[in-house]
């Protein structure tokens, strides 16, 4: 029997993150790169469609409770952000956001309901 994959649905702060990594990507390393890096970060999110503790990740509960992280340069892939999520109702995953992994995560992450 398959295990049931789960949703990932990205909140309004990760479709800016989203946004905003592909327009400096562009705007700094032009338009192939932009198209390279997107499907990195997109891969990198359906990855988590296996759960939220899909190999790689990591529990985050000195930030928050339930909240972990997934590097998207994990299996092989290029980058530096991290996706910040958390499991909610339903199977699904909730991306809180993603950001650089230069960044004090814990001072980015929006409050969770």
């Amino acid at each position: 029997m398959t295990a049931a994959r789960w949703r990932i649905r990205l909140g309004s702060e990760a479709e800016k993150d989203f946004a905003r990594i592909l327009k400096y990507t562009k705007d700094t390393f032009g338009p192939r790169q932009v198209e390279v890096y997107r499907a990195t970060l997109l891969e990198a999110l359906a990855a988590l469609d296996a759960g939220p503790d899909v190999l790689g990740s990591v529990a985050r509960e000195e930030i928050f409770p339930n909240l972990r992280t997934l590097h998207v340069s994990c299996r092989g892939r290029r980058g530096r952000h991290f996706i910040m999520y958390r499991a909610v109702q339903g199977h699904v995953i909730g991306v809180v956001r993603i950001l650089h992994d230069a960044m004090d995560l814990a001072r980015h992450v929006p409050p969770l309901d």
